[in-house]
């Protein structure tokens, strides 16, 4: 509480309103620096690729701020990625939060420095969020002491019958976004984690592409189990012979042996609950407890 946070947009154009609602609750709990372009717009981005990265750069080089808030998301990162100063965040870890499209940008500080992010709310979000949401986000950027289990409870998914608990490191984010980034250098490390993802948007045959994309390339083969988010906006509409996108969630991760929970708040729902990216959690499938372990800082 009181260090200094920076707000930057290094993906799509920011609406002005939305962006002032939520840096009014930003401001009345840190010290805020806004980039001076964080407004600009050309096309579907915040301002060209060099201005966008050069203003996140400048903020993971400046030891005074000690978090990145991410404006807003839309499309842009996946752009900018190559264009990142990765040695300034190895030599001065600071956290770096966001969701939708910040997963490229998640992806690549885990990638580069090892740092725990947090998967959470951006600024333009803030002023819609139910309070509690909020404080929740806060105490995940402040607090080093882990969450604990969750106080409510979840419903299984996937091939739950095969596993009753399940631990490992968070990792994920946009479902989309994590399909596209399979076979670059800033694919998220799949590993023995939980896999957390969200989509919005998206029809349930694209859920399906995406969750076959990640099991043809074998990533399902090495995780321990799943968080599935909010689904915002993802069933047919026109047809109803189509299965919904929780049905189709559930039968590629049985096809793939995969089991969590369902129904996490987290995503562009009406809730977004943070989460700790790289720290430990635990699942017990059968009681449909989250348990997080480990907490974002130290």
């Amino acid at each position: 509480m009181g260090d200094t946070v920076a707000v930057c947009a290094p993906a799509g154009p920011v609406p002005q309103v939305r962006l002032k609602k939520g840096l009014e609750r930003l401001e009345a709990r840190y010290r805020v620096r806004v980039d001076p372009g964080v407004l600009t717009r050309k096309g579907y981005l915040a301002g060209d690729d060099r201005r966008r990265a050069d203003q996140l750069n400048e903020y993971l080089r400046d030891s005074d701020v000690r978090a990145v808030l991410l404006a807003r998301g839309g499309y842009g990162l996946m752009r900018i990625l190559d264009l990142l100063d990765a040695d300034a965040l190895l030599r001065d870890p600071k956290l770096l939060v966001g969701f939708s499209d910040a997963t490229a940008l998640l992806g690549w500080a885990r990638n580069a420095a090892g740092v725990r992010c947090i998967h959470g709310p951006m600024v333009a979000q803030l002023g819609d969020l139910p309070h509690r949401d909020v404080e929740w986000l806060f105490r995940s950027m402040e607090d080093p002491r882990p969450f604990g289990r969750l106080p409510v409870a979840f419903s299984p998914v996937g091939a739950h019958n095969s596993v009753e608990r399940v631990e490992g490191p968070l990792t994920g984010g946009n479902l989309c976004l994590l399909s596209h980034l399979v076979g670059t250098p800033y694919c998220p490390d799949f590993a023995g984690s939980v896999l957390a993802f969200e989509d919005v948007g998206e029809r349930p045959y694209r859920i399906d592409r995406y969750l076959t994309h990640l099991g043809l390339a074998g990533l399902f083969d090495h995780i321990a189990g799943v968080l599935v988010g909010d689904l915002t906006d993802c069933e047919e509409t026109t047809r109803h012979d189509h299965p919904r996108a929780l049905a189709v969630v559930d039968e590629r991760l049985c096809r793939y042996g995969v089991a969590g929970l369902c129904g996490v708040p987290f995503g562009h729902g009406k809730r977004n609950l943070a989460l700790p990216l790289g720290a430990r959690c635990a699942i017990d499938v059968r009681r449909g407890e989250l348990h997080l372990v480990e907490a974002a800082v130290s």
